[in-house]
């Protein structure tokens, strides 16, 4: 149990919301004001937008800079909840798919041995969800739309102020965060410096990028954000809950690796598995047991890619594996950490968010799962 509990906490929680942590932070120094007109092409582009950079500054900074602009647009619309559904699915999740730093699972990929730069090659997956996912909202939203009144239409017109960025210097901080994951690894040697890292020098770096974050963001910023701890101290708690209680489960199924592999065997397959329980289970260590699981399949005939470290894992399947973590996080407001923060920002904000259930059968498996049918067509069969 101790065993468990260990790598459970040290090795995958701590980096886990340490990350979180920093992007959390370091994006609540940064302001988007302004209050654009709420027309769905303006919503749609906020979304395209996150979809955009979520794989840069990672889904949670994404989501943290976006969120309360596109609230502040969209405050004088009645009609609210399904664009911060949109939001949840495409910034806090599928945006994230293109490098390591986007998700917290593709994180844990490059913890053990997949390349920085990897991801890129799920660009076209990628692009495929992110399209279908903001055509169905720009006719959802254009529906939405006219069903305002005329007088809160009138008000969204009347009240425009252009975007204007502050505290653009936690860009900066930012970035030192991304080439902390990107360049640091324990125990590895830290390119052109050549010191070897030690454990946990990589989460003590983006420590000290919140702190300097902290301490150069231009007093109101974070002010006019309505900054607080509250969100991801809820994900903090929540998520040690479920890192803890899941191991059971997952020691399960990595006693049960052969009998799985005898029956999985297929990319689709190991896609609809590793989302199916990353949605319930959380997406990141979940992405770690099919990880294995796929580094333990028969590779005779399969294009494998050889991992930093040591060892190979079938290409096809770890694509498979990365899908359905990243996308399928999107299923529940537990698939992914930024899916709580957001959550919780819009019911601050006084939208009435949809209960768990409630976000799973009226928007999630309606709207995702077709769409996860067309990515199973046609990248994964």
């Amino acid at each position: 149990m101790g065993t468990v509990l260990e790598h459970a906490i040290v090795a995958e929680y701590i980096p886990f919301i340490v990350l979180l942590f920093s992007l959390y932070v370091i994006s609540g120094g940064i302001s988007l004001e302004g209050d654009l007109p709420a027309h769905p092409i303006t919503n749609t582009g906020f979304l395209a937008a996150g979809a955009l950079i979520a794989s840069f500054i990672g889904t949670t900074g994404a989501s943290m800079l976006l969120i309360r602009p596109l609230l502040m647009t969209n405050s004088e619309r009645k009609h609210v909840v399904h664009t911060v559904i949109f939001f949840i699915f495409l910034v806090s999740n599928v945006g994230g798919t293109l490098l390591p730093v986007g998700d917290p699972p593709l994180f844990l990929g490059f913890l053990y041995g997949v390349p920085f730069l990897w991801t890129l090659n799920l660009g076209a997956e990628w692009a495929v969800c992110c399209v279908l996912l903001l055509v169905v909202y720009f006719i959802w939203d254009t529906i939405a739309y006219r069903k305002e009144t005329p007088e809160d239409i009138a008000i969204d017109e009347s009240i425009r102020k252009p975007l204007v960025v502050r505290g653009f210097s936690n860009g900066f901080w930012m970035l030192g965060v991304v080439l902390s994951v990107a360049f640091i690894s324990p125990g590895k040697e830290i390119p052109i410096i050549g010191f070897t890292a030690f454990p946990f020098l990589r989460e003590m770096l983006m420590l000290g990028f919140v702190f300097l974050s902290l301490k150069s963001t231009p007093k109101g910023v974070r002010e006019f954000n309505q900054f607080n701890y509250a969100a991801i101290l809820e994900v903090a708690a929540l998520f040690i809950g479920i890192f803890i209680a899941m191991q059971v489960p997952l020691e399960v199924l990595k006693a049960s690796g052969e009998q799985i592999t005898a029956v999985m065997s297929e990319p689709w397959q190991y896609f609809w598995a590793t989302g199916g329980l990353s949605a319930f289970l959380d997406n990141a260590p979940t992405y770690v047991v099919f990880f294995q699981l796929s580094q333990s399949m028969d590779s005779t005939g399969l294009e494998m890619l050889t991992l930093e470290g040591g060892g190979q894992i079938p290409v096809m399947l770890l694509a498979a594996v990365s899908l359905g973590a990243v996308f399928m996080g999107a299923m529940t407001y537990i698939g992914n950490g930024p899916n709580f923060m957001v959550k919780a920002i819009a019911e601050q904000s006084g939208i009435k968010m949809p209960s768990f259930f409630g976000y799973l059968f009226k928007y999630s498996l309606p709207i995702l799962v077709p769409i996860f049918i067309i990515i199973t067509v046609l990248f994964l069969l």
